[in-house]
């Protein structure tokens, strides 16, 4: 039988042909995913302003609650002056209906009940890492307390695989893998440019620059709590009547 070296060298096999078929199938074109990202964030947007909110001015701050149409609740802190937000938790009912633990997004993580020295509980030690979320206008930011390590022990990069930001140390002694929950009801792509950090005081400071989208969604949305009638007097993490 005679050889075509020529044939064989240049026709792909059926394999190849199957896979790159595949590929070209399951790839989503990027004007795609530009387009669901504009629609999960304008759908975000209308959630956020078709949610029963209370307002409530305190103390140089702007305190608002949101209930949604799900039951799930949220509260925000800004500052009146600057208008950055200081605080956000969220809330969710158990399948029972009762009304579960406040869960901390941004601000300060909220306090442990202290132990007595005699019940035998285990607390958490103070010089313990502490992680937390406080952003500023232009970048979400996260500070994590009692690492005395040099800065070049850090390595902080993102996970675009599992949408997360990973940071570790060099000696082995700390570890964190988080994602930002902005990006995920958004549905904006991470973008390993955006992610900086910095080392001073013992304290990891890891900033991500706000995307555009996210950008015009907190100048829409502060534009809307603006125009609330705030009280002066109760409490904005209430239950909305």
């Amino acid at each position: 039988m005679a050889n075509f070296p020529y044939i064989h060298s240049h026709m792909s096999s059926p394999l190849s042909l199957v896979l790159t078929s595949v590929a070209m199938v399951t790839e989503v074109p990027p004007r795609s995913r530009h387009i669901c990202a504009d629609m999960a964030v304008q759908s975000w947007i209308q959630t956020l302003k078709s949610s029963r909110k209370t307002a409530l001015i305190h103390d140089g701050k702007r305190k608002i609650h949101y209930l949604f149409t799900d039951g799930k609740e949220m509260a925000e802190e800004y500052d009146l002056k600057t208008d950055e937000l200081i605080e956000r938790k969220w809330r969710n009912k158990s399948t029972l209906g009762a009304q579960g633990q406040w869960q901390v997004e941004v601000g300060e993580p909220l306090a442990n009940p202290v132990a007595s020295v005699d019940s035998g509980v285990m607390k958490e030690h103070c010089s313990n890492p502490v992680f937390m979320r406080r952003d500023t206008k232009s970048s979400f930011q996260w500070r994590i307390r009692n690492l005395p390590y040099p800065k070049d022990v850090f390595s902080v990069l993102v996970d675009p695989s599992d949408r997360c930001i990973v940071i570790k140390t060099s000696n082995k002694k700390y570890y964190k893998k988080f994602s930002i929950p902005d990006l995920e009801r958004s549905q904006l792509p991470f973008d390993c440019s955006a992610l900086s950090f910095t080392h001073a005081n013992n304290t990891l400071i890891v900033s991500y620059k706000k995307p555009k989208e996210i950008l015009t969604l907190e100048q829409e949305l502060l534009k809307e709590l603006k125009k609330l009638k705030g009280t002066g007097e109760g409490d904005a993490d209430c239950k909305t009547q």
